[in-house]
């Protein structure tokens, strides 16, 4: 028989040992008794961690049957049998011991009852989230079907956008075949025009050719051209047919149609003058200018320069080198520096510069000769005058400074035996001369802006433009 101390040993360890356990699983303990014995509290320490499901069973101990505890655990169960003591069945450890199981079924009745409010409450939060999830998952449903809907509705649009292309390009070709139709008819009456117009023009060609040869003799004076050593006449200036047109950009061709002229004219006579007359000109290239220069020094016979309304950069420089040079008071003179239309890198425009000095050196320096000043005067004089270094005078001041020699107030046109052809009214600065000693021929168009301008013809290597430009009308291809 045990004795009481040994009984409740054993059922201490019946009750310990589930309830060890049962502490392995993670669970919020709650709280313990502070009134607790020192083997009650250990007993409910351990007890404290119990989850659901997992509640020890403990047996009522009776004195008069062979009393057994038993522990139920998911993974152990141990059974403690006890010896009855009828002895002993009064003894207060055994009271104890049952006060205690009581004590514990009801703590066991608690932590169900706080399992359960612990899941009603948890299935309580998680109830929102299951209705956003399932708003989410009908949300989801509809947009899909909205897609779905959008789709169709974007084929469906398609294939009519393609039937109404397909209708389109049937019309467009019915148009094209019917436009090619209409230009063959017009090709064929153009056709049949030109034929007709060919045989008109040969009709003309012939009637012209026969007016011409019995030609009204009131478009010729009937007078012959006045030819003097000396061309001034009372003060006048007398001019005869051996004169040279020099108007608009000086380019190449310009000089060599002037240069063939004064070797024409030197080899009629080399003893009456030349006259290069300059009705405007804003100068050009210095290669063609000093091929100009070169004939006029060169010529047995005298050339003269006649400025009637404006000589600038290598047109000035010509009219003030000339043997002699005449102009009208109103007449305006330019000289400025040689300017650069270059581009390229440092060391290229480094080049050019000491090729337009040089350029400057040979023509420039016998102007300032003339005029009795340095090169560097010259220059200095030209930017006291302009901001620019455009200096321009009209001939009666031009003439204090030597550019030109003798100013007239009159000019008498031996040369002009034929009623001239019309050449337009736009102003001649602007517009290449139509006479035989032009410039080369680049026709004027506009830029970018709309502004009238005209491309200037292409340089030889080593030559540059001493040209007059102050609105930019002249650029560079």
């Amino acid at each position: 028989m045990l004795k009481p101390s040994r009984l409740f040993v054993h059922m201490i360890m019946a009750v310990a040992i589930p309830f060890a356990a049962f502490a392995e699983t993670p669970t919020s303990p709650p709280p313990s008794e502070s009134s607790a014995t020192p083997a009650e509290g250990s007993i409910i320490g351990q007890n404290q961690d119990l989850g659901q499901g997992q509640i020890a069973a403990l047996t009522t101990i009776s004195p008069a049957a062979a009393p057994t505890v038993t522990t139920t655990s998911p993974s152990v169960t141990i059974e403690t049998k006890v010896t009855p003591d009828s002895s002993n069945s009064d003894d207060p450890a055994v009271e104890k011991l049952g006060t205690e199981t009581a004590r514990l079924a009801a703590e066991k009745d608690k932590i169900l009852a706080e399992l359960a409010l612990a899941q009603a409450r948890l299935d309580a939060e998680l109830a929102p989230g299951k209705q956003k999830a399932e708003r989410l998952a009908a949300q989801l449903a509809e947009l899909k079907a909205a897609q779905d809907l959008e789709d169709f509705q974007r084929k469906v649009l398609a294939e009519q956008t393609l039937g109404e292309f397909r209708v389109q390009l049937e019309k467009a070709t019915l148009i094209s075949t019917l436009a090619k139709a209409e230009v063959e008819t017009e090709i064929a009456e153009i056709k049949r025009m030109e034929n007709v117009i060919k045989k008109d023009t040969t009709r003309l060609a012939a009637s012209m050719e026969l007016e011409e040869k019995q030609a009204d003799p009131r478009n010729y004076a009937n007078n012959q051209p006045i030819y003097l050593e000396n061309p001034l006449k009372d003060g006048n200036l007398v001019l005869s047919d051996r004169r040279i047109p020099l108007n608009g950009l000086i380019g190449m061709r310009t000089a060599n149609d002037i240069v063939d002229r004064i070797n024409y004219f030197n080899n009629r006579d080399r003893n009456l003058p030349i006259f290069i007359v300059i009705d405007d000109s804003p100068g050009g290239s210095v290669m063609a200018g000093y091929k100009i220069l070169k004939a006029m020094q060169g010529s047995e016979a005298p050339v003269y320069t006649v400025v009637k309304s404006f000589a600038a950069s290598m047109a000035a420089c010509i009219t003030t080198l000339a043997e002699k040079s005449f102009a009208y008071p109103n007449a305006v003179i330019l000289h400025h520096q040689i300017a650069s239309f270059s581009g390229g890198n440092l060391t290229q425009q480094q080049e050019w510069v000491r090729e337009m000095e040089e350029w400057w050196k040979r023509l420039a320096g016998p102007v300032a000769d003339k005029m009795g000043i340095t090169r560097e005067e010259f220059i200095k004089r030209m930017y006291a005058k302009s901001s620019s270094g455009d200096w321009n005078e009209f001939a009666d001041e031009a003439q204090k400074l030597k550019w030109v020699d003798v100013v007239v107030e009159e000019i008498e046109e031996t040369g002009t035996l034929r009623l001239p052809e019309d050449s337009g009214t736009e102003p001649s600065m602007r517009r290449l001369a139509t006479s035989t000693a032009s410039a080369d021929p680049h026709a004027e168009t506009t830029d970018a802006k709309g502004r009238p301008s005209m491309l200037l013809p292409r340089l030889n290597p080593f030559d540059c433009y001493w040209l007059y430009n102050p609105d930019g009308y002249y650029k560079l291809p």
